[in-house]
């Protein structure tokens, strides 16, 4: 292997460990991105749980107001 050679695959490997860090770096935005929407799902979903009781609750009294 001549010296062209080893600086062509020197230049290569140096791309090839750009191009990895660049994917640990969007990898990490993307869990971020990630957890954050799961947090935020989470969240809607404990705000539909809780408006579902409410209109349960209010049916269940407009029931019994409807019996009396």
């Amino acid at each position: 292997m001549d010296d062209a050679d080893l600086q062509t695959l020197t230049q290569k490997l140096e791309l090839l460990i750009q191009r990895v860090e660049q994917l640990k770096a969007q990898n990490r935005l993307l869990l971020a991105s990630e957890k954050s929407w799961r947090e935020e799902r989470a969240h809607l979903i404990e705000k539909n749980e809780m408006a579902r009781h409410k209109v349960e609750s209010m049916i269940s009294r407009l029931k019994a107001l409807e019996q009396d």
